[in-house]
């Protein structure tokens, strides 16, 4: 079928689509203004851009001079011709130059076919006069010497190859213009590395010549093709990847690689050696020995990676055939290695992290739904299942695509749409490098519609319906990222679903075997038990089935990013058995992406939030976005407290009352878990949400003990207690392992008896004690006493004028200082209010603490520091009372308020972190020092918090390297892969901090 003009008359240049003004002038000094030059015109108006093709024409017509006539002849009679030349020139400014510039050159797309490989070697090697040398080419070798040198031969080599890039890409873009035959990408990606190795025969032929003269080449060099164009899949533009080995390896061997390398980058394209052992900083060439050593011992598995694309290309093909054979085998071993998993993951995180934030949505190799997304999954897969299957070793992406879909690795449909979306966009890279043979990989900016419009053209879209051929590409553009952009779920997980469902046994031919090395690459350690999860989640009967079938790809996706997909798939089955009578839960995780993506972090990092998300799914409905942002943040902890202390004490029995205020408690935890594991609550904003639903269970199990009592008794209570919160609850700092320390103070009633009023409150604070104290599957809710007068030998509860008689005459120094975080928290807040009061002179006295005093707590604190670290701890990682941990922290600003609280009223604060920066404002410590001690303290409670996190229970020493490391890392909100750096920050944020403590106690 071939394209008709439809019409005689001579078309406007409007209707043509030229714009240029001198459009007119141009196409009269052609004599295309002529009825005669309808087809030409109408033809020329199909160019990707029309006017710069006219423009082309002109300034080739005067290059040409007596020529024209005849190519003005072949275009009117060769519509093949006429499409190639017009596609060409309307496709690439940079080869129109190079037309113009070579006019014979225009013979060149005369040819129907393109040349084939031994021509093209033999026009490479005859622009610089290169002749084999004897008997290199009846081993099979590609060894020549050339004649031409110098600068002349990197000219001679340029437009030899730019003669052949313009032959190829004027037959790639013809079908523009014409209908002509489609070259499809496999084609031009296979010719343009078969140009490649051409030109760098060439190259090294002269390297030869420039080195050894005209003596015996004295060693055996090849080169490998890595890459892209070791696959053959090579584009327009592109750096070519290549590692050289010789015989012997030495200088001789590396200046004749190094003059290759300059001469091909200086003719034709970046020449990179940089994916040799050791990169560039290793030999630019190895014997074949060296190179195998290297792999064996010291190899990553990027490395491994990139040698799955490794062919032999030029230069002694013997050599280079034996070094495929031996490191080739090697690719198929690196998915046992057992670091292959988290060094994967490093590089998709790295390959995500090198596109700047405002090109993602652009960039076609590295953005999100990229050319990076198909080939680093298919490579993956290939890597492992190509162990067992040697049917999937094969190179080129597409090729590998079809041969994991032939092998049931990947499902029919989703192989063919990926190939497609794959050649799709891939075919839009070569373009834009086409127009200025420039390497680049960046969609035009939205905004540039002129830009967009020659991309849809040159690309062969056209209008469809209502959209121009700009909203055509715009919606491919949108339609196949997106579809890239869920790779994994499509080349992972799909197939795994159809291995455990069987529902197309005659297409299925991923074994069980298969699924579990699937797995274990994705990092499940033990694939088997996943296997079995997914089975049973992915066969739940009727609706939750075909919904679990619809959102586990995705699912399984998000989980495998966590740093124990184990634990995250077993905990995600456990919450859909405690949630099977809930149809709402897996229509939230299928129609919200954000909840379901939240959720898998979550259960994939947290074993403390899994465990109470069974007891209190409601919380999940938070995991969404609201209009002002994420859900979870926008619940004020005082409102969850007035609700929780409501629904208390509304209840009729003690024992009820704490099951409600255990439930309102647990769901609080939950959301400020989930949003800190999330990343979106800072330390400061967690501790104050703790230490708030704390005090409200406080407050509602007394008021409910409380009014029982005066419900049995049948009189009203004798006396108000108030509850004084101690330690990190007084602070409002409280992390998630944290005990309750409190005071219980009571005022007897004017007319009840002093005893009995005490006896009264002493069993109302037990009976607060034990009712929260009693066994439960949620977290602790321990309070402690142990900080009253007296210690463990001394009352629970005293009057107000006990504690104030007690500390006029008896308080110690660490009881002073205990004081300093007293706050009234729960119960009757004029009587808290009134001890706050009381016990100012005691911890802010007149002139400050005595000398003895801070002699004492000093003495204290070197004892502390000698023996209450657990036998076997690590001083230096233990973040309660290690070096420069949190009780350092809070020693050393409590001495401080002991010391200067007198003086500045700024210092009369019950907060760690707002006493520092009263500490900074008083100039008590330098803003650097106040600033490490700061840093410290939300440090070492972020990893306190996180271990608790992960561990489900409260745990203080960090872990040394390995997987638990890297659990807490993650959850402290560093990437998996950064478990390292996690500690090293660490441990230098906590040696500065010791330093300032040191300096404030004298040490």
């Amino acid at each position: 079928m071939t394209r008709q003009s439809g019409r005689s008359a001579v078309p406007s240049t409007g209707r043509l689509g030229l714009l240029d003004t001198a459009a007119p002038q141009n196409l009269a000094e052609l004599g295309w203004n002529t009825p005669e030059s309808v087809d030409v015109l109408w033809a020329l108006s199909r160019a990707p851009d029309a006017d710069l093709a006219l423009r082309t024409l002109v300034r080739l017509r005067g290059a040409v001079e007596d020529e024209w006539s005849e190519i003005d002849s072949t275009l009117r009679t060769n519509r093949s011709f006429r499409g190639r030349l017009f596609g060409l020139i309307g496709s690439s400014d940079a080869l129109a130059d190079h037309l113009v510039a070579e006019p014979a050159s225009w013979r060149l797309l005369l040819a129907d076919e393109l040349l084939d490989r031994d021509e093209v070697d033999r026009r490479m090697l005859e622009a610089v006069g290169a002749e084999p040398e004897p008997g290199e080419i009846e081993k099979g070798n590609r060894v020549y010497r050339a004649k031409l040198t110098g600068p002349k031969s990197v000219v001679a080599l340029r437009r030899a190859y730019r003669d052949l890039i313009l032959q190829l890409a004027a037959h790639d873009v013809a079908s523009t213009v014409e209908d002509e035959p489609v070259m499809w990408l496999p084609e031009v990606g296979a010719y343009l590395s078969d140009l490649a190795d051409a030109a760098l025969t060439a190259a090294l032929a002269v390297a030869f010549a420039e080195v050894c003269g005209e003596d015996p080449i004295p060693v055996r060099i090849a080169v490998i093709a890595m890459g892209k164009c070791g696959a053959r899949e090579l584009n327009y533009v592109s750096d070519v990847d290549v590692i050289f080995v010789s015989d012997p390896a030495d200088g001789v061997a590396s200046r004749i690689a190094g003059e290759m390398m300059r001469i091909g980058s200086l003719a034709f394209f970046e020449v990179d050696a940089a994916l040799r052992p050791e990169g560039k900083s290793g030999a630019l060439t190895r014997t074949l020995e060296s190179h195998v050593a290297y792999y064996e011992r010291w190899a990553k598995t990027w490395e491994f990676q990139a040698l799955l694309k490794s062919r032999a290309m030029t230069g002694d093909m013997e050599l280079a055939n034996e070094y495929i054979a031996a490191v080739k085998p090697m690719v198929w071993k690196a998915a046992e290695r057992p670091d292959f998993v988290p060094e994967v993951q490093k590089m998709r995180r790295r390959v995500e992290s090198l596109v700047p934030e405002g090109e993602r949505e652009r960039n076609l190799k590295l953005g999100q739904g990229s050319l990076r997304d198909v080939e680093f999954a298919v490579q993956l897969l290939q890597m492992v299942h190509g162990r067992v299957d040697e049917n999937l070793r094969v190179m080129p992406t597409v090729d590998a695509l079809a041969a994991l879909t032939a092998g049931g690795y990947v499902g029919r449909d989703d192989g063919a749409n990926l190939s497609a979306s794959y050649q799709f966009l891939r075919l839009l890279e070569h373009r834009l490098q086409l127009q200025r043979m420039k390497r680049t990989h960046l969609l035009p900016k939205p905004e540039d519609t002129e830009a967009l419009r020659w991309l849809a053209r040159a690309a062969h879209i056209r209008r469809e319906g209502e959209l121009d051929a700009t909203g055509v590409l715009r919606e491919q553009i949108r339609h196949q990222t997106l579809r890239v952009r869920r790779l994994h779920q499509k080349l992972f997980y799909r197939p795994l679903l159809e291995a455990v469902t069987r529902f197309k046994p005659d297409e299925l031919t991923l074994s069980d075997e298969s699924a579990e090395r699937r797995l274990a690459a994705l990092g499940y350690a033990m694939p088997d038990r996943a296997l079995s999860h997914i089975r049973a989640l992915s066969n739940a009967p009727g609706r939750r089935g075909q919904i679990q079938l619809l959102i586990l790809p995705q699912l399984l996706e998000h989980i495998g990013d966590t740093p124990d997909p184990d634990a995250g798939l077993l905990n995600y089955r456990r919450l859909c058995e405690a949630l099977e009578d809930k149809d709402w839960f897996l229509r939230l995780l299928r129609d919200d992406g954000v909840v379901a993506e939240r959720l898998m972090k979550v259960l994939g990092t947290s074993e403390f939030i899994a465990n109470m998300l069974m007891r209190s799914p409601e919380v999940i409905h938070q995991y969404s976005d609201g209009p002002d942002g994420p859900k979870l943040c926008d619940i004020r902890p005082e409102d969850v407290a007035k609700g929780l202390i409501a629904s208390t004490v509304r209840q009729q029995d003690m024992k009820r009352a704490v099951a409600v205020a255990r439930s309102h408690r647990r769901a609080e935890l939950v959301r400020v878990a989930s949003a800190d594991v999330l990343g979106l609550m800072d330390v400061p904003t967690v501790c104050k949400a703790l230490s708030s639903v704390w005090a409200a269970v406080l407050n509602a199990a007394l008021t409910v003990a409380i009014r029982i009592s005066e419900r049995d008794r049948g009189k009203p209570a004798p006396a108000r207690i108030a509850v004084i919160g101690m330690g990190r609850l007084g602070g409002g700092e409280l992390g998630y392992g944290s005990d309750a320390d409190v005071l219980f103070v009571c005022q007897p009633n004017r007319d009840a008896d002093e005893s009995e009023a005490v006896r009264w409150s002493q069993t109302i604070a037990e009976t607060v004690r034990s009712a929260l104290g009693s066994p439960s599957a949620d977290p602790p809710l321990e309070v402690d006493t142990g900080l009253r007068p007296e210690g463990r030998n001394g009352p629970v509860v005293r009057t107000l004028a006990a504690y104030s008689a007690y500390y006029a005459q008896w308080a110690q120094a660490w009881e002073v200082q205990a004081l300093l975080r007293a706050h009234q928290v729960a119960g009757d807040e004029a009587l808290g209010i009134d001890f706050l009061h009381m016990i100012d002179h005691v911890r802010y006295p007149v002139g400050g603490v005595s000398n003895e005093a801070v002699k004492e707590i000093r003495r204290i604190k070197a004892r502390v520091d000698a023996e209450r670290l657990p036998r076997g701890a690590d001083p230096a990682t233990h973040t309660k009372l290690g070096r420069g941990g949190l009780a350092d922290i809070e020693w050393t600003v409590q001495l401080l308020q002991l010391r200067y609280a007198h003086r500045y009223r700024s210092l009369h604060n019950t907060s760690t972190l707002e006493s520092l920066d009263a500490i900074g404002a008083a100039e008590l410590l330098s803003e650097n020092d106040v600033a490490l001690l700061k840093n410290a303290w939300i440090t070492a409670t972020k990893a306190r918090n996180a271990l608790v996190l992960v561990r489900g229970k409260p745990v203080d020493q960090l872990p040394g390297p390995g997987k638990q490391l890297r659990q807490i890392a993650f959850a402290a909100g560093w990437p998996e892969d950064k478990a390292s750096d996690f500690l090293e920050n660490y441990l230098r944020v906590t040696r500065r901090a010791k330093a300032v403590v040191r300096k404030v106690f004298g040490a």
